[in-house]
Protein backbone atom coordinates (compact mmCIF):
# COMPACT_ATOMS: atom_id res chain seq x y z
CA UNK A 1 0.00 0.00 0.00
CA UNK A 2 1.07 3.58 -0.89
CA UNK A 3 1.30 5.75 2.11
CA UNK A 4 1.75 9.42 2.29
CA UNK A 5 2.62 10.74 5.79
CA UNK A 6 2.16 14.71 6.74
CA UNK A 7 4.24 16.70 9.46
CA UNK A 8 1.70 19.77 10.02
CA UNK A 9 3.24 23.03 10.56
CA UNK A 10 1.50 26.54 10.83
CA UNK A 11 4.33 27.22 7.86
CA UNK A 12 6.08 24.50 6.63
CA UNK A 13 4.35 20.81 6.23
CA UNK A 14 6.28 18.20 5.37
CA UNK A 15 5.74 15.32 3.28
CA UNK A 16 6.95 11.47 2.85
CA UNK A 17 5.89 8.78 0.59
CA UNK A 18 6.52 4.79 0.29
CA UNK A 19 6.87 2.35 -1.81
CA UNK A 20 3.48 -0.17 -2.71
CA UNK A 21 5.59 -2.84 -0.89
CA UNK A 22 6.07 -0.33 2.34
CA UNK A 23 10.12 -0.93 2.65
CA UNK A 24 10.99 2.31 1.88
CA UNK A 25 10.06 6.02 3.30
CA UNK A 26 11.51 9.06 1.07
CA UNK A 27 10.83 12.90 1.49
CA UNK A 28 8.78 14.44 -1.36
CA UNK A 29 8.47 18.10 0.12
CA UNK A 30 7.89 20.73 1.96
CA UNK A 31 5.00 22.74 1.05
CA UNK A 32 6.10 26.47 2.63
CA UNK A 33 2.17 27.72 3.35
CA UNK A 34 0.12 29.33 6.16
CA UNK A 35 -2.88 28.98 4.36
CA UNK A 36 -4.55 25.41 5.87
CA UNK A 37 -6.81 25.33 2.56
CA UNK A 38 -3.86 25.60 0.31
CA UNK A 39 -1.99 23.08 2.30
CA UNK A 40 -4.90 20.33 2.18
CA UNK A 41 -5.61 20.96 -1.65
CA UNK A 42 -1.73 20.73 -2.22
CA UNK A 43 -1.51 17.09 -0.12
CA UNK A 44 -4.32 15.88 -2.07
CA UNK A 45 -2.40 16.47 -5.32
CA UNK A 46 0.39 14.89 -3.84
CA UNK A 47 -1.61 12.01 -2.75
CA UNK A 48 -2.95 11.83 -6.43
CA UNK A 49 0.14 12.00 -7.74
CA UNK A 50 1.49 9.01 -5.96
CA UNK A 51 -1.75 7.04 -5.55
CA UNK A 52 -1.21 7.31 -2.09
CA UNK A 53 -4.17 4.70 -0.32
CA UNK A 54 -3.70 6.27 2.77
CA UNK A 55 -2.16 9.73 4.38
CA UNK A 56 -1.19 9.40 8.17
CA UNK A 57 -0.71 12.84 10.24
CA UNK A 58 1.65 12.95 12.94
CA UNK A 59 0.06 13.71 16.31
CA UNK A 60 1.85 15.79 18.28
CA UNK A 61 0.69 14.10 21.93
CA UNK A 62 2.25 15.97 25.05
CA UNK A 63 5.49 13.43 26.23
CA UNK A 64 2.53 12.61 29.75
CA UNK A 65 0.33 11.14 26.77
CA UNK A 66 -2.35 14.09 27.05
CA UNK A 67 -3.52 16.01 23.88
CA UNK A 68 -2.19 19.59 24.02
CA UNK A 69 -3.20 22.58 21.61
CA UNK A 70 -1.17 21.29 18.70
CA UNK A 71 -2.89 17.86 19.05
CA UNK A 72 -5.98 19.02 18.86
CA UNK A 73 -4.95 21.34 15.39
CA UNK A 74 -3.94 18.43 14.07
CA UNK A 75 -6.55 16.69 14.99
CA UNK A 76 -8.97 18.78 13.26
CA UNK A 77 -6.39 19.44 10.32
CA UNK A 78 -6.77 15.21 9.60
CA UNK A 79 -10.30 15.24 9.82
CA UNK A 80 -10.52 18.33 7.45
CA UNK A 81 -8.01 16.72 5.02
CA UNK A 82 -9.63 12.86 5.45
CA UNK A 83 -13.21 15.06 4.02
CA UNK A 84 -11.19 16.36 0.97
CA UNK A 85 -9.30 13.48 -0.19
CA UNK A 86 -11.64 11.01 0.30
CA UNK A 87 -8.94 8.01 2.02
CA UNK A 88 -8.35 6.87 5.15
CA UNK A 89 -6.57 9.48 7.09
CA UNK A 90 -5.21 8.38 10.36
CA UNK A 91 -3.17 10.07 13.26
CA UNK A 92 0.01 8.71 14.08
CA UNK A 93 2.34 9.52 17.63
CA UNK A 94 4.94 12.02 15.98
CA UNK A 95 6.74 12.56 19.82
CA UNK A 96 10.62 13.52 19.11
CA UNK A 97 10.43 13.02 15.52
CA UNK A 98 11.22 16.95 14.60
CA UNK A 99 14.42 16.29 17.51
CA UNK A 100 15.19 13.10 15.60
CA UNK A 101 15.31 15.22 12.16
CA UNK A 102 17.62 17.78 13.50
CA UNK A 103 19.71 14.91 14.85
CA UNK A 104 19.60 13.11 11.57
CA UNK A 105 20.43 16.32 9.59
CA UNK A 106 23.22 17.38 12.15
CA UNK A 107 25.03 13.89 11.29
CA UNK A 108 24.79 14.90 7.55
CA UNK A 109 26.11 18.33 8.70
CA UNK A 110 23.32 19.89 6.77
CA UNK A 111 23.06 23.57 8.31
CA UNK A 112 21.45 27.06 7.99
CA UNK A 113 18.63 27.46 5.35
CA UNK A 114 18.96 24.18 3.95
CA UNK A 115 17.98 22.31 6.99
CA UNK A 116 15.38 24.88 7.79
CA UNK A 117 14.16 23.53 4.12
CA UNK A 118 14.38 19.72 4.53
CA UNK A 119 13.89 18.67 8.67
CA UNK A 120 10.08 18.70 7.86
CA UNK A 121 10.48 16.36 5.19
CA UNK A 122 12.84 14.31 6.99
CA UNK A 123 10.48 14.52 10.20
CA UNK A 124 7.57 13.20 8.08
CA UNK A 125 9.77 10.35 6.78
CA UNK A 126 10.20 8.99 10.31
CA UNK A 127 6.84 9.09 11.03
CA UNK A 128 6.25 7.48 8.21
CA UNK A 129 9.06 4.71 9.04
CA UNK A 130 7.49 4.72 12.40
CA UNK A 131 4.03 3.86 11.18
CA UNK A 132 5.51 1.04 8.78
CA UNK A 133 7.33 -0.54 11.68
CA UNK A 134 3.85 -1.04 13.78
CA UNK A 135 2.08 -2.10 10.30
CA UNK A 136 5.11 -4.64 9.82
CA UNK A 137 4.82 -5.58 13.56
CA UNK A 138 0.92 -5.81 13.52
CA UNK A 139 -0.31 -7.78 10.55
CA UNK A 140 -3.80 -7.60 11.42
CA UNK A 141 -4.27 -3.69 10.57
Amino acid sequence: MIILAVDYGDARTGLAVCDKHEMLASPVEVVHQYNKDKVIARIAEVAAEYRAERIVVGNPINMNGTQGPRSELCTEFAKNLEQTVGIPVVLWDERSTTVSAHNYLNVTDTRGKKRKNVVDAVAATIILENYLQYRKNNKEE
